[in-house]
């Protein structure tokens, strides 16, 4: 199993249309069939001193392999979503976990 974890922080996170924007590009992810479980949030409302809440949304999809993240990483709608998203985040971090 190949877990991929990725947290945004937007531009301008008080517009709503660019939070709109980004969460329907987010979606469009769930249409590539290399992702075996997807999920996609905002951050819950807990406060404690080791949780940050500072992004916007957070997706993580589960890939059968490395293989499949792969593939994911240059298909035409990851592509498709990067190009016309970029504009909006001002951070992405990325954690894999393979287990």
């Amino acid at each position: 199993m190949f877990v991929h974890t990725v947290f945004f922080w937007l531009n301008r996170p008080e517009s709503q249309d660019d939070r709109t924007a980004l969460r329907a590009g987010l979606e469009t992810l769930k249409e590539i069939s290399d992702i075996s479980a997807a999920y996609i949030g905002a951050p819950a409302d807990t406060r404690r001193p080791v949780i940050d809440h500072t992004y916007a949304f957070s997706l993580t999809f589960v890939f059968t392999d490395q293989a499949a993240h792969d593939a994911y990483q240059v298909h035409p709608v990851h592509l498709a979503f990067v190009d016309s998203c970029r504009h909006l985040w001002e951070r992405v971090q990325i954690y894999d976990a393979v287990g």
